[in-house]
Order: C-alpha cells, then structure tokens, then sequence
C-alpha cells in the first residue's frame, strides 16, 4: 500500500525493535512520521535513549517525548518494586503494565488530531508476544472504533485508524521485515531491565523471545548483553 508523501502518521515509539520496524514500515508507505515516546516511570531507561536513536535514524520528522507516572499507581514489575521473572510463567505476567497502551495512544490520537494525521502506528504483536491483553486485535479494533467516536476529527468525516502492521508476525518474521527495510537492530534495547548503558539482561521474557526471534530468523543477535 503506497501513500502520498504529504500524509501524516504519528509513530509510537519505544526503543524496541518491533517499534523500529513499525516505524521503518510506516516510511516505506512514504507517510510523514512524528515519533512518539512515553516515559512512563518505567525501570528501563535506556529505552527512551534508544527510542531517540531509532526516530533519527529511521527518518521521522520529529521525535516528542511525554511524560506519565504510571509509577504512582504500580501495580507492574515495569513500574514497581517487583521482581522482573525470567520467564512470563501462566496467565497474564507480572511485566504487563495496568493501561500502558491504552494510555499511549490515547496520548498519540491527541497528538494526531493536532498534526492532522489520520494513522497512528503501533508495534503490539499477538503472535510471539508476553499475553497482555491489550497487544491482542480486540484491543486495536476497539481503540480503533473508539478514536472515530472520541475526536472532533472522527465525528466530522475524518477517519483515524490504528495501524498495527506486525499483529500476525513471529519474531522472527518480524526480524526478517526489519533486515529487508535496513533496520539496525544494534540501536534498539527491549529487555525489561536493561541497564544505564542498555545492555539485556538475557533471561527476562523480553530478551528470551527477542533472542528466538534472531535464531530462527536465522539472523546473527546483534544485542548487547550485561
């Protein structure tokens, strides 16, 4: 699907790397794309460097970082004093964060409506992902119908629509699609509990299922680890 170059996309941003490739995917449609990070009071710093990082080097025209204490409330081994697990075990994990994506693009349809841009991106995954629920299609769908309800935009004949391009990937299609669209995976930090300098721990869900990822993609692992 080609666009315009003058069409408008904002682009949430993490550091990760299923955010860089969804960035790099949203630039091949040719669509202007505003970077979003949210520093939410996450343990994980080095993320937000990283998500710099990948908004220059990927060519977004601006990069915005927000700031939200979901660390106030907890409730998360993201956001509180609660041991990180090596494995995300049964159920829904302790890593999941009460309302983190539901609050992130709420924060990017605002910003949307303001630049005039009818798509936001985001790079939730149903496939090789940690069971939290809103990285399911259900989510999207209903954030979707939610944004043309919600808006001024919405309301008076200007579709916004939630773009989730990775949804049905594995990892390691996802590490396949970011080597076809030069992505340098060596700028993007995912584990839970990355250092200052964002190196991976190597045993959190995070890293586990981004290390399978390379493996099976048959793709050399150019992650850093503590």
């Amino acid at each position: 699907m080609t666009s315009s170059s003058n069409e408008h996309a904002v682009v949430l941003v993490s550091g990760g790397m299923d955010s860089a490739v969804t960035l790099a995917l949203a630039r091949e449609r040719g669509l202007v794309c505003h970077a979003l990070g949210v520093d939410y009071g996450q343990r994980h710093h080095s993320e937000l460097a990283a998500a710099r990082r990948v908004a220059a080097a990927l060519g977004a025209v601006e990069h915005k970082l927000v700031h939200v204490d979901l660390r106030s409330i907890g409730g998360s081994a993201l956001t509180d004093d609660i041991d990180v697990p090596d494995e995300g075990g049964e159920g829904i994990p302790v890593t999941y964060v009460p309302a983190r994506n539901t609050i992130m693009l709420s924060i990017a349809l605002g910003w949307a409506e303001v630049l005039g841009a009818r798509e936001i991106f985001c790079g939730v995954n149903a496939v090789d992902y940690s069971g939290y629920p809103d990285c399911r299609p259900a989510f999207i769908a209903a954030f979707d119908a939610l944004a043309n309800v919600a808006t001024k935009a919405g309301v008076e004949g200007a579709r916004l629509s939630v773009q989730a391009p990775l949804m049905a990937m594995s990892k390691a299609d996802i590490v396949r699609e970011g080597v076809r669209l030069g992505v340098d995976f060596s700028m993007t930090v995912s584990c839970y509990q990355a250092d200052a300098d964002g190196r991976a721990c190597g045993h959190c869900d995070a890293c586990r299922l981004r290390a399978d990822g390379f493996r099976v993609a048959g793709v050399a692992d150019p992650t850093r680890y503590r």
